[in-house]
């Protein structure tokens, strides 16, 4: 039905309803403003938000459209929903033929009778539709110092591209070998259309049966420019937060977009950017072209406020007046082309067509078991239930699952040694998106990502197919990462599952680095997780410089703590020792003065027993003796001849020289007296009348 610019309020809002079904547009100021500019034609409207490459949307018809159509008005809706799909998906180089879901649901509608409440004119004649052009594939095609540029139908095979190298690079085809395809090897015959190609695509020529020339080198360094990483800071002026991203030299800008988009949330349409350099003219420009500052660069990005219809492209939309589509049929161009078909531009690389991807979202509800028990309270239970299921479903390749409580993975991932610590890798599971058995499948099971997985990250999993789960999902979430990571899970719609957060510990709290939805491929996958081992490996290696700083801090103190311990426990041995020295010396000195005490009583006692001396005019014999000690003194006694030797040897003990220390001697001729019978006579010793002898202390 053709609507009027005076139409009716409700034909308005009908249009608004399916404008903003179609295209994803949620500010309705901004959807009305869109309309307005194309008089409320809402495929033209359509047409000003998705560019398209290789036709329109037509709204509008000859005098013939008044003609009924014998295949009704619902087949009529499909054919223009198909047509914009078709549109959309090439002009995002998805390479797959959107128009199958159409087609099907054209099939499926074409016997319905129309109904009162239709919204649809009398179908169109087919050749007011625009048909889809043949889809062209660009080729750039490395070969040492030479580059080729191939454009072909994606009905060629593969053979075509050699035989125009062979005129272009003078190069055999049976010594030519082309690399490069996303798919693995292919043979001369595969037509490009099952390799799914985007439109734009990068190939290389080996030719290992050629000696290489000199030019080798030169390949080499523009090999080596390609291999190079570029640091982004990317300024998010709205959130007033910087991004550093590494991103490969041979990234492109477009890339580049989509991996903002989904840490902004603002898609790629509605980014404005600053900072890019005048030669970054188009969006499939690598990094290392576009002309960036090596090997940092400043960017910055913020959401533009309203988009505007460019008056050019407002004028290539024939007819004044709009075709309403209903919600359902227009949620198939929205999944198509929001965000410039860069959700789903890459999802031929995943091995299937896209009406596999949409069949999908039915097929799960016919699986037996859940991945999760309804309202699980224990974790590792249910964790066990999860890892079982997805095992069953998918296969044994697939990461290792930690089993335990969020909590308990957190303190595996962050609190162990900094040299042993991982990133945490959390995968929420949705069964209801259409994006799950893809992710699950071709994502989660690829070898190169179970793998890297394994080594670098911690892998913890839930699932939110169930609201009790997700609501304690969200609970956990909270308590761990805070307030602000457990809205933003909210926030996402089931279509956008499932997501992979990527956490890293950090001293204070715990920090989210990435947030990867569905919508992606094995190599963007990859790429994420490497970006965040990155910024985690930086981060490690403050840590273990810390960590060991800090055991080096302790190591010292524990050796000054020894040192001083060593030294207390000497300076106590030392004290001990002086302790039991001076004791031993007290003791020594005791004992020396009770013996010289003993010696003196001795020495008394003798000097008493001494018989008094005689004086010379005694009547008996008298013998005068000297004797001389060792210190040259002469003690001078006179004896009778009479007394015996003991007496002499008790008056030398009690001058100090006891007989058993010192011996008495003659001088001439030499004699040891104290060998002689003390019980002799001095007269019988031949010591008479007088005599002089000399003390010798014992040996």
């Amino acid at each position: 039905m053709m609507a009027s610019d005076s139409g009716s309020n409700m034909d308005r809002e009908m249009i608004l309803a399916d404008f903003q079904a179609c295209t994803g547009i949620d500010n309705i100021a901004e959807a009305i403003t869109l309309l307005e500019l194309n008089n409320w034609d809402l495929v033209a409207a359509i047409n000003g938000v998705i560019p398209q490459e290789n036709g329109i949307l037509q709204s509008n018809y000859s005098s013939e459209g008044s003609q009924t159509s014998p295949y009704g008005p619902h087949s009529q809706a499909a054919t223009v929903v198909a047509s914009a799909a078709e549109a959309a998906s090439a002009t995002a180089g998805a390479g797959a033929a959107p128009a199958a879901p159409a087609s099907s649901s054209s099939s499926s509608s074409s016997s319905s009778p129309p109904t009162a409440g239709s919204a649809f004119c009398p179908v169109l004649p087919s050749r007011h539709i625009v048909e889809r052009q043949p889809r062209m594939l660009h080729f750039r095609v490395d070969y040492r110092q030479r580059t080729v540029e191939v454009v072909l139908e994606d009905a060629s095979a593969v053979g075509e591209i050699k035989q125009i190298l062979e005129t272009e690079l003078q190069v055999p085809m049976a010594k030519m070998q082309l690399k490069g395809w996303k798919s693995g090897e292919v043979s001369d015959s595969t037509v490009l259309r099952s390799l799914h190609l985007p439109k734009n695509n990068s190939l290389y020529v080996l030719t290992p049966d050629i000696t290489p020339s000199a030019s080798t080198s030169q390949n080499s360094m523009l090999q080596e420019s390609l291999n190079q990483s570029f640091l982004l800071v990317i300024s998010h002026r709205e959130a007033q937060r910087d991004y550093s991203l590494n991103f490969p030299a041979s990234k492109t800008i477009q890339e580049v977009k989509r991996n903002i988009s989904d840490l902004t949330n603002i898609p790629v349409r509605h980014q404005q950017w600053d900072g890019w350099p005048a030669s970054a003219t188009d969006d499939s420009m690598t990094l290392a072209a576009s002309g960036i500052s090596y090997p940092c660069h400043h960017l910055s990005v913020c959401r533009r406020s309203s988009p505007a219809v460019p008056a050019e492209q407002a004028e290539e939309i024939p007819g004044p007046s709009p075709v309403p589509l209903s919600t359902q049929q227009c949620s198939d161009i929205h999944m198509v082309s929001d965000s410039e078909g860069d959700d789903f531009e890459d999802a031929p690389e995943f091995g299937v067509d896209e009406s596999e991807i949409f069949n999908m979202g039915s097929s799960t509800g016919c699986r037996k078991s859940p991945m999760m028990p309804d309202n699980s309270e224990n974790e590792g239970d249910a964790l066990l239930h999860f890892t079982a299921e997805f095992s069953t479903r998918y296969g044994d390749c697939h990461p290792v699952f930690f089993i335990g409580s969020l909590e308990a993975s957190s303190q595996e991932a962050f609190y162990g040694k900094a040299r042993d610590r991982k990133l945490l890798a959390i995968y929420l599971h949705h069964d209801e998106s259409v994006l799950s058995n893809v992710f699950c499948s071709q994502m989660m099971c690829a070898e190169s990502i179970v793998s890297y997985l394994s080594q670098n990250f911690i892998t913890w999993a839930w699932d939110v197919t169930k609201e009790s789960n997700k609501a304690r999902l969200l609970t956990v979430c909270t308590r761990h990462f805070g307030s602000v990571v457990a809205q933003t899970i909210r926030t996402y719609k089931t279509d956008q599952f499932p997501l992979l957060l990527i956490v890293m510990g950090k001293r204070t709290s715990n920090e989210v680095l990435h947030v990867i939805q569905g919508n992606t491929t094995v190599d963007e996958l990859m790429m994420r997780l490497m970006g965040a081992m990155e910024i985690f490996t930086a981060q490690q290696q403050e840590d273990i410089k810390d960590e060991d700083e800090r055991e080096a801090r302790e190591m010292v103190k524990r050796e000054q703590d020894e040192a001083y311990r060593l030294s207390l426990e000497a300076d106590r041995k030392k004290r001990e020792a002086q302790e039991r020295e001076e004791a031993e010396q007290v003791r020594q000195q005791q004992i020396r003065k009770e013996q010289e005490d003993e010696r003196e009583a001795i020495r008394l006692s003798l000097e008493q027993a001494l018989p008094p001396e005689p004086t010379e005019e005694s009547g008996e014999p008298v013998s005068k003796l000297r004797v001389r000690t060792p210190s040259g003194e002469f003690l001078v006694r006179r004896f009778l001849g009479s007394c015996k030797l003991q007496v002499l040897f008790d008056f030398v003990a009690s001058k100090g020289y006891p007989s058993d220390e010192f011996k008495v001697l003659t001088t001439f001729p030499r004699r040891n007296i104290t060998q002689l019978d003390p019980a002799s006579t001095l007269l019988e010793a031949k010591l008479f009348p007088q005599e002089t002898l000399f003390l010798e202390a014992r040996e």
